[in-house]
């Protein structure tokens, strides 16, 4: 991925990647920015991230400055290598049972069940008063924010939850210190919030996961490639008291990032009727890259496994569906859109929208 100096085309096409939080999960996300890292054609103007694509994205900074893409990729490895190396002393482990059978559940695990139900009865202010997160230790000890400040090479936007608000809070390149990222990534039924200039930061994934305007504001490229991890359709009720609270927080946390596409396709609707101005206004072009059905097949406990096999195993899955997103769309870049907005907000039941529920993007 070469580039020259000023504003000219660098690269025969541009985009920023928007990166969704969800834990290990987000390994799927390191496997789709190994694989962009690699595409000579392809040049990434900018990042957004919310949690572990909060994290994704600083350690890509980094390695952008110290080795450019070579670095990113590099920096993205090593950074999830220390992932698992830090869990390995965990108690929050896979049963033998799901060793055996291949399963990356941790519902059976002992540590996991006494985590979750001490999380769903006390307060992380109770129970860890002192606030010990050896992730924070771990991101402190990786990433170096001073070459994160000065990387010029990407935008970078990292979104974390206003708990007096209830406002999502934007921070740019040059704002983002260890505080920033950790606030990014608090759940409070966990963390206590992070403060940052006597401010208290949750999660930036109930606000804004990811955001998308500080590309429209502060991009020169109108593509923008969503990495999304939570799924958006999973067929069937959910009849487990555990299930339940699943795809609750999978709705929860994909409902910001519904809303910013609605709006995003209500200006391009204006835009279209005349009613905005196109030299006022931009038409982004909007994309996606999921798991479809191999993230569905995981369940929401296998999101703080931190084994080196899960960890490659998603690498492996997100670089296939980059891969195959590429071959399918690079032609399209900086031409169209090929996620259809409009598909995303039809109900299933809705007359129009039954034949779109499967969400897939757009075919010529």
């Amino acid at each position: 991925m070469s580039r020259t100096n000023g504003r000219t085309k660098r690269h025969e096409k541009s985009i920023n990647l928007a990166l969704q939080g969800g834990g290990s999960h987000g390994a799927f996300t390191w496997g789709v920015l190994d694989r962009m890292f690699e595409e000579d054609r392809l040049w990434i103007e900018g990042i957004s991230g919310t949690s572990a694509g909060a994290m994704n994205a600083v350690v890509a900074t980094q390695g952008m400055y110290d080795d450019g893409a070579t670095g990113a990729r590099i920096a993205l490895e090593e950074f999830w290598r220390a992932v698992s190396i830090a869990g390995q002393g965990s108690p929050i482990k896979r049963s033998p049972l799901d060793v055996l059978f291949g399963s990356w559940s941790l519902d059976a695990s002992p540590g996991y069940i006494m985590m979750d139900m001490m999380s769903r009865m006390a307060s992380p202010y109770d129970l860890n008063p002192l606030g010990i997160n050896p992730l924070r230790d771990l991101v402190g000890e990786f990433i170096d924010f001073d070459k994160v400040a000065n990387c010029q090479d990407m935008g970078l936007f990292i979104s974390a939850t206003n708990v007096e608000t209830g406002r999502a809070r934007v921070f740019h390149r040059h704002e983002v210190t260890l505080d920033v990222v950790m606030a990014s990534a608090c759940l409070p039924n966990m963390f206590k919030a992070v403060e940052i200039d006597g401010t208290p930061y949750w999660d930036g994934g109930y606000m804004g996961n990811p955001v998308l305007f500080p590309f429209i504001d502060h991009s020169p490229s109108s593509d923008i490639v969503i990495v999304q991890i939570n799924p958006l359709l999973r067929p069937g009720t959910p009849r487990q008291a555990r299930d339940i609270q699943n795809r609750l927080n999978e709705i929860t946390f994909n409902a910001s990032l519904l809303r910013d596409l609605r709006t995003i396709d209500l200006i391009h609707r204006l835009i279209e009727d005349g009613a905005l101005s196109d030299t006022e206004y931009r038409v982004m072009n909007m994309h996606m890259i999921d798991g479809c059905n191999d993230m569905l097949e995981l369940d929401a406990s296998s999101k703080v496994n931190s084994e080196w096999a899960f960890l490659v195993h998603l690498r492996d899955l997100g670089r296939t569906h980059a891969d195959h997103w590429l071959t399918a769309h690079f032609d399209k870049i900086e031409q169209e859109s090929t996620l259809d907005l409009r598909a995303l907000f039809y109900d299933v039941n809705t007359a129009h929208g039954a034949d779109m529920v499967e969400l897939r993007s757009r075919k010529d």
